[in-house]
């Protein structure tokens, strides 16, 4: 076999590939005699079929595969023995398409190759680590968020208007053509307006009302209402109300630090700052993160695979395009035009990218099954009732896989960075902490 070099520009390489048709032919009669011990046919006992008949049966096949074996061969050669990586799928295509059995196999071969990645010193680079305590101030205004959560309601006024938002207490009674159906009645039943927990129009309807009053409310069940026997029917429910609430806060004590699972309120603002903490430590990460590459990018500059940032600069452009047109679901749009920005863009994520599959190459940084199982998991929780599917979809799916394994790879190689490079904690207030991440939103 001949392997001759045809391009070698920058990364891109070029290669002339030829097999020989004396060596496809004992390729051809080498997976002939391997196969020719288990081969049955009618005439002769098994194993032995004269190869002459083995050739002229299975002998089209065979070549095939021989010759896709043998090319195979030769690129997985090639590399090995290159040392080349190739930035995508090479492309391999047969040059004599006239080819018939008897004569050579050419074929040529096309990729852009991975660069080489300088070395980096990282223990010179130097983070700073935004600190955030969280402070009585910080754990009261967390536990007033709580409070509205778990409003209570007071009774208003008599006389008083019930307000979107406001708690009416009735009875009522749901009739469809003059008769009461089975689930449309209850009393003392508390229904907050606004909460759309009540067939669509009925609770606008009741805005306005008074305790003691009584109100006809008249409706349409959806085409779609699972009762099947009340789809698409109209239905007159006869209120009566009972009382109407405004809502409020609840009171900060113990008895609401219970209903959020803590045994008493000192209890629950140990739960908040911790949680506060962990919050303020993941910002705190993200703005690290950021000035780390940052950081990477300044100190590292590399020929980069044009392929890989058209496709980049290609995807980059396409999101954006989106979240412009947020009324656009599918892809049916005009061609989308990568601009400058797009491309220096592109630009960085890929030489960033690049690099750290190189650091977390040589520092043997690997994602395991156990957070890869549970990476699925909190993505799954995504879809409720479906969790099994979604499971099952991305086990069975590896560009799926790729897509969820990638950012984990990624925060493990920023995590052995850290672990090389100089950081120093700088102690800073919730809403400076807060100005940083906003500042990486906009970026």
């Amino acid at each position: 076999m001949q392997v001759k070099e045809t391009l070698n520009e920058g990364l891109k390489r070029g290669y002339s590939i030829t097999l020989t048709a004396a060596e496809l032919e004992v390729k051809v009669n080498d997976k002939l005699k391997e196969a020719q011990p288990e081969v049955e046919m009618k005439g002769f006992r098994k194993g032995k079929v004269p190869m002459a008949l083995l050739k002229k049966q299975f002998g089209p096949r065979i070549l095939g595969e021989a010759m896709q074996e043998a090319i195979d061969g030769a690129m997985n050669e090639h590399f090995e023995t290159s040392g080349d990586r190739p930035a995508m799928q090479p492309d391999v295509k047969m040059t004599n398409e006239d080819w018939k059995e008897g004569d050579d196999v050419e074929v040529d071969m096309s990729y852009e190759k991975l660069p080489e990645i300088p070395e980096v010193d990282l223990s010179s680079i130097k983070l700073e680590k935004m600190v955030v305590k969280a402070d009585d101030a910080s754990i009261d205004e967390a536990l007033a968020s709580l409070a509205e959560t778990a409003q209570d309601f007071k009774a208003r006024k008599k006389g008083s208007k019930a307000k979107d938002g406001d708690q009416v207490v009735m009875d009522f009674v749901g009739k469809v053509d003059g008769e009461a159906f089975e689930g449309g009645s209850a009393e003392d039943y508390p229904l907050v307006l606004g909460s759309n927990s009540f067939i669509p129009g009925f609770e606008e309807q009741l805005v306005g009302v008074k305790a003691e009053e009584e109100k006809d409310v008249t409706v349409n069940f959806p085409d779609d209402y699972q009762a099947e026997h009340l789809a698409g029917k109209e239905a007159i429910f006869s209120c009566t109300i009972k009382e109407v609430k405004e809502p409020v806060a609840a009171e900060i004590n113990d008895e609401m630090a219970t209903k959020f699972g803590a045994e008493d309120l000192a209890a629950l603002k140990v739960q908040i700052g911790e949680r506060l903490e962990s919050e303020y430590t993941g910002a705190s990460r993200a703005v690290m993160k950021r000035g780390l590459l940052d950081a990477l990018d300044k100190l590292v500059d590399f020929d980069l695979p044009p392929s890989l940032l058209d496709a980049e600069a290609g995807q980059i452009a396409h999101q954006l395009w989106h979240e412009d047109n947020p009324e656009v679901q599918g892809h049916d749009h005009p061609e989308i035009e990568t601009t400058d920005e797009h491309k220096k863009l592109a630009a960085r994520r890929v030489r960033l990218g690049l690099l750290l599959a190189e650091l977390g190459q040589k520092a043997e940084v690997e994602v395991t099954d156990a957070e890869m199982t549970q990476a699925i998991m909190n993505q799954a929780r995504q879809y409720p009732g479906q969790e099994r599917q979604f499971f099952e979809f991305v086990q069975q799916n590896q560009q799926m896989q790729q897509q969820m394994r990638a950012p984990i790879f990624e925060d493990k190689v920023v995590d052995h960075v850290f672990g090389l490079a100089t950081i120093s904690d700088k102690e800073v207030s919730k809403d400076e902490l807060q100005k940083a991440i906003e500042a990486l939103e906009e970026e």
